[in-house]
């Protein structure tokens, strides 16, 4: 796990000298992502390439990057981790002599032999950039789930690019420009989606793309889609045949996510993802597997009872690290100032990751993805209500706004106000549906908020109606099926893997996703509704581990975290909620005024106004700040 930096299109001895320079500061940016080693390599004529390392498989200093063929002379900067590194090493080792025990470089070896189509035989998380001697081309890829990001711009005749944002403005060469539809995207969706970001002219890679740059020649393309993996899945003859094959995916991904050379555990919640995690690792591991679980001293939001359950079930070397609510709080300021790109949702991962790392832990094991391959978010409950009942398009557009209005009459909240929406629409789809489940500022809000921008359009609802139209890939998937597609683009994909790539990488910590294997993906996407159906919580998942965890943490209530959000923003936090408000406010497409009154409604309680609203905008407003952003 490491940070990438470089600039493809170095022209003359002058250009030269400042691209070098310039990758020196990108580097130095994403230190706290690699403190084991840097490197920095230059071709004379085009190229300069940087990297940080965190050294996890084979942590020899031969292995540190950028990496150089001694035959070919080809150069490779990598961050992340190609597991099934060790079966590739065996194909390819007739026709390579290998140097060192990394993953490195069986990826520089594997693209030598099979070009771009060594992507295929990869099974990891990544971002990578391989430069070819031989054909003066640089070829970067990013990995099937977007877990590994891959940041990059076009600055006159150079292309930039990096792990990290902070990395790109830190080569001096980038305007600190705030991008208009990015701004209108994050006041939706508490995020930024691929391939725009906050700055403008700074892009993200999406999810499944390379890129490949020779001279003056660009070419993009996607490499992998969900949706058609999906479709090329064997059929099943019996809901049993299915949950073998998921189990048997789920047992592979964890095997190949325990190859470490350094301390390796699991994040443990005691919730059913962390659980089958940490029962799956059990089953394989030579040793007892390390647990951490962050505990809170107060009962009503403390897991540790069903944490500790787990732990003694599966006779794991447990680790609690209590904290109090004020030790979580004390951190936040420090979160803020670990984030790279805005996002609303960050401070928990930046916590758990810190009191991990501090253990003495460099790889954990995560249970993030669970929910969105097997329908645990009560999105897929709503979603499937919405569809039986699209026969409600069929009374009098009157009568259906009045009826939303009397319901937020009853109970003003953010949920009532974006039921309301969907009854005064005119299609109950999953393509007008599912966007207002995670929007944040619904759209007359945002006409309120940011008149200027509010008519830029809603960027889920274009990529949605795109991914599942007729024609395309994702039309022929199951109704559930649509709905993870839709959350594996939007919340798990720009906020949940954003931020845990962000806040673990701030700790120099790296974490594995074990459900976001591509044959764990592909399986849980073409399972049928009915496979999924009735709905109880992640019951394709828990009947595919039978045995494996206690009935009660299958039928346990979801909690999360349930954090004093709400107390906090009016007290301890105020004045870091005010600054950054402030800051939100000079920006010239934000009506100030209007930020004021939803700061003002939040302090008198109006519900609906959640603490969630209001921080999204709060955390916009110091990243801006902090990165003085125009």
């Amino acid at each position: 796990m490491c940070g990438i930096t470089g600039i493809y299109g170095v022209l003359d001895s002058a250009q030269h000298v400042q691209a070098v320079a310039a990758v020196g500061r990108m580097n130095a940016a994403l230190a706290h992502r690699g403190p084991d080693a840097s490197g920095v390599w230059s071709d004379d004529r085009e190229l300069v390439l940087g990297h940080r390392r965190l050294s996890v498989i084979d942590i020899q200093e031969s292995s540190n990057q950028p990496f150089i063929d001694g035959v070919s002379g080809d150069v490779l900067i990598f961050n992340g981790e190609v597991y099934n590194y060790r079966e590739l090493r065996d194909e390819l080792k007739k026709g390579f002599n290998f140097q060192t025990d990394s993953d490195t470089e069986v990826v520089l070896a594997a693209l030598q032999c099979w070009g771009f189509a060594a992507l295929d035989r990869f099974n990891g998380m990544f971002a990578f950039a391989w430069w070819n001697v031989a054909k003066r081309e640089l070829f970067m890829a990013r990995d099937r789930m977007g877990i590994k990001p891959l940041y990059y711009t076009e600055v006159g005749n150079q292309v930039i690019f990096a792990s990290e944002v902070r990395s790109i403005l830190a080569s001096g060469a980038v305007a600190r420009i705030h991008d208009p539809i990015a701004l209108a995207d994050y006041l939706r969706y508490q995020t930024v989606h691929a391939p725009r970001t906050m700055i403008e002219g700074v892009h993200l890679l999406e999810p499944g793309h390379w890129i490949r740059l020779q001279g003056e020649e660009t070419e993009k393309e996607r490499w992998w889609d969900a949706a058609s993996e999906a479709a090329k899945v064997d059929p099943v003859a019996s809901r049993s045949e299915r949950t073998r094959r998921i189990r048997e995916h789920m047992s592979q991904s964890i095997d190949l996510r325990m190859r470490a050379d350094v301390p390796l555990g699991a994040f443990l919640s005691g919730g059913v993802d962390s659980s089958a995690v940490v029962g799956l690792m059990q089953e394989v591991a030579e040793k007892r597997v390390s647990t951490f679980s962050v505990t809170f001293h107060e009962g009503e939001f403390d897991e540790s009872p069903w944490s500790r359950m787990i732990a003694k079930r599966f006779d794991t070397d447990h680790h609690e690290i209590r904290l109090s609510a004020d030790d979580f709080l004390e951190q936040v300021p420090d979160a803020l100032a670990a984030m790279d790109h805005p996002s609303g949702d960050g401070p928990n991962t930046f916590v758990v990751s810190s009191a991990t790392k501090k253990a003495g832990i460099t790889v954990a094991l995560s249970g993030l993805g669970g929910d969105e391959l097997f329908a645990g978010y009560p999105v897929f409950t709503r979603s499937h209500d919405l569809m039986q009942k699209r026969w409600l398009a069929s009374w009098p557009k009157g009568i259906r706004k009045l009826v939303g209005s009397a319901y937020v009459a009853m109970k003003s909240s953010g949920k009532s106000r974006k039921m309301a929406d969907i009854l005064a629409g005119d299609y109950f789809d999953l393509e007008h549906t599912y966007p207002l489940s995670r929007q944040m500022l619904l759209e007359r809000d945002m006409r309120k908020v940011a008149p200027q921008i509010a008519q830029h359009p809603n960027a889920v609802f274009s990529w949605l109606r795109d991914a599942i139209e007729p024609g395309a890939s994702g039309f022929s998937l199951p109704f559930l099926s649509k709905v993870s597609l839709a959350e594996m683009h939007t919340y798990m994909g720009h906020t949940l893997l954003r931020d845990t790539d962000q806040m673990s990488m701030a700790h120099a910590l790296e974490v594995r996703v074990p459900f976001l294997d591509h044959h764990v993906v592909t399986e849980a996407l073409a399972s049928s509704d009915d496979e999924k159906w009735p709905h109880s919580p992640k019951k394709l998942l828990t009947d595919s581990l039978p045995g494996l965890l206690p009935d009660e943490v299958i039928n346990r209530p979801k909690m999360g975290f349930v954090l004093p959000w709400d107390r906090w923003m009016r007290k301890e936090l105020r004045t870091v909620c005010e600054e950054g408000l402030h800051s939100l406010a000079r920006i010239e497409s934000i009506n100030s005024q209007e930020i004021d009154r939803i700061w003002n409604a939040f302090l008198r309680g109006d519900t609906r106004w959640s603490f969630s609203r209001v921080w999204m905008l709060v955390v916009l407003g110091n990243w801006m700040e902090r990165h003085g952003i125009e």
